[in-house]
Order: structure tokens, then sequence, then C-alpha cells
């Protein structure tokens, strides 16, 4: 089940957010209030009571702080960043993350975004991500170092108007 997140699940989403800090930046209680309170969309993929995945996007005009938000902010007037997905560990490979872009796309449809944004690592390469993304129909639309220039970032997006399913993995 999707459902909106809700402050009983944030230890959940910080601990899962812990598990892919290596492709994250790193994520605390208090920052997790304070962009829940901005985000546009923050959505918990739950079973049996278990929080086993989350997405937070943010909207154009958010009072957000991410370098690869203000890349975006800077070139489209209406625009649904995701700026983190994550999946545990112990249930990726089961289309969970697909169904929480899913959801998301739906939304962005509904609310008058004419993209969904985000970004990816390409050094060090993250090369799960990019095939994922590469199925929802991204398409790179720049680069740029971040993190003191230790990431290089793929900036991606995709119509926010996109219809039907990617493909499941392994499919043409």
């Amino acid at each position: 089940m999707i459902r909106d997140a809700v402050a009983t699940d944030f230890p959940a989403i910080v601990g899962l957010n812990r598990e892919s800090e290596h492709f994250l930046s790193p994520l605390i209680l208090p920052r997790l209030v304070e962009l829940h309170g901005r985000a546009a969309w923050h959505r918990v993929l739950v079973q049996d009571g278990e929080v086993l995945g989350f997405l937070l996007a943010f909207r154009e005009l958010a009072n957000y702080d991410s370098p690869n938000y203000h890349w975006f902010a800077a070139r489209y007037p209406r625009f649904l960043y995701i700026d983190r997905v994550v999946v545990g560990r112990a249930h990726q490979g089961r289309r969970l993350g697909a169904r929480l872009y899913e959801d998301l796309f739906a939304f962005a449809s509904r609310s008058g975004a004419e993209r969904v944004v985000c970004e990816f690592d390409l050094d060090p390469p993250n090369e799960t991500s990019r095939r994922f993304h590469a199925r929802f129909g991204f398409r790179e639309v720049g680069t740029q170092w971040v993190a003191a220039g230790t990431k290089q970032v793929s900036l991606q997006e995709a119509p926010a108007g996109r219809s039907g399913s990617p493909p499941a993995p392994g499919g043409a």
C-alpha cells in the first residue's frame, strides 16, 4: 500500500535513507521534519505496518537548498523534483520503486507539472539508477559536480504526462 508519509514513519525513513547514503545525502530526523513540511509529495510504501520504501519530491518555488533542485529551478517553470527515492535492501527487486514512480507520475500529471526531474550519480556511477530511470523515459539534460567536487550527477527529465508503465526489468 502506498500512502502519505506521517511523522510516525520518520524513524523508518531515516533508517532507509541511511542504508543508501552512498548514493544520497545524509538525513537526520530534524532535517526530515523540515523537508516533509516543504515537500509537494512524500509517500511511503507499507506492508504489514512496515515502511519498505519512500519517495520525497518538491515542486517549483519550494524553499529548498539542494544545488540539483536549484539547477532545475533555474531552467524550468513547472516541474516536480524527485529528491530521493529509497526501497530497503531487503525489498529490492520487487518493482516497489516502480510502484512509487507510477504513483508520483500520476500526481505530477494531475498537479500540472510539465516534467518530472531528478539526478543520479555518474561519478561514482550508479548504474542501477541509470537503468531504472531509462525505463521511465528519463533523459539527460545536463551534468554537474556536487558535494565539494566529489560527485558528478546526471540531471534527468521525463514528461509528466507519460502514459503506461515501464517494462519489467530485463524487458525490451
